[in-house]
Formats: structure tokens, sequence, C-alpha cells
């Protein structure tokens, strides 16, 4: 895998898009690995019982799919210090949804330095996710 040194960024730069099927066992996975036994993230018929058309991704499991999105494109030696996240509409199973970012800032420091990247994760009802990742370079 390759890494991306803090001197190769810029503001305003783009990363790649990443686009995945948001699938029951997606949702389902995420939930149970993350602890969240709420019946809206794995039983259908509990789900539309709350009145949703179906099962619907956790908070966790988009952070989750955020700090993948981020580190994939970074490399490993990359170190997430801090995630801003907030939640739109929901990513309902059958769903695309498709993460996209931006570097917003830069700051020197050593021989690295620590890179602001905002991510947005869209699907078909809108914006699922909006989130700023805080990560250390070069260390």
């Amino acid at each position: 895998m390759r890494e991306v040194r803090f001197s190769e960024l810029e503001v305003g730069q783009s990363l790649p898009p990443l686009e995945f099927a948001v699938t029951p066992s997606v949702i389902v996975a995420g939930a149970m690995a993350s602890g969240d036994f709420e019946v809206v993230h794995h039983d259908v018929p509990g789900a539309r019982a709350r009145g949703t058309p179906d099962i619907f991704m956790n908070i966790l499991t988009s952070n989750g799919y955020v700090q993948r999105f981020v580190n994939d494109f970074l490399g490993p030696a990359a170190e997430i210090r801090a995630l801003e996240l907030r939640l739109g509409v929901p990513s309902y199973a059958g769903d695309r949804l498709r993460l996209t970012g931006r570097v917003q800032r830069k700051e020197a420091a050593g021989e690295g330095g620590r890179v602001q990247i905002e991510v947005t994760g869209t699907n078909s009802l809108g914006q699922h996710v909006l989130a700023t990742v805080t990560v250390v370079l070069d260390r």
C-alpha cells in the first residue's frame, strides 16, 4: 500500500471517491461488531414497525467507513487524531453510499504535519454523513 507524504498534499485536493453497496450484511455486521443491538439495524419487520422502510446503518458503521476512506488514501503511517461526524439522511439496505473528500487544511510541524480532510457521504436520499478528519503524517 502506498503512503502519501505530507508534502504531497495540497489544500483543496480531492481524494479518490469510494462507493459501495449498503447491503443487509454490511448493516448487520457493523451494528453487531459495535454492540448496537437496536432493532432498526438488524430486523426488517422490526424496523418497519418503527416506521422505517428497511434496516439502516448505525453511526459507528458510518464512522468506520469514513476512517477506512481516509486510511485507504493516506496509507498505514497516517494517524487519525480526531474525527467529527454528523449524520444526515439514513443509509438503508439496498442503497449505495459514495464517499468523497478534500483536503481542507495543512499545518506543518517538524518532519510532517497535521492535515484536516472533509469527508462527505451521499446516497440516493441525499447527504448521509459529513465528517472532518484530523490526521498526522510523516512522524
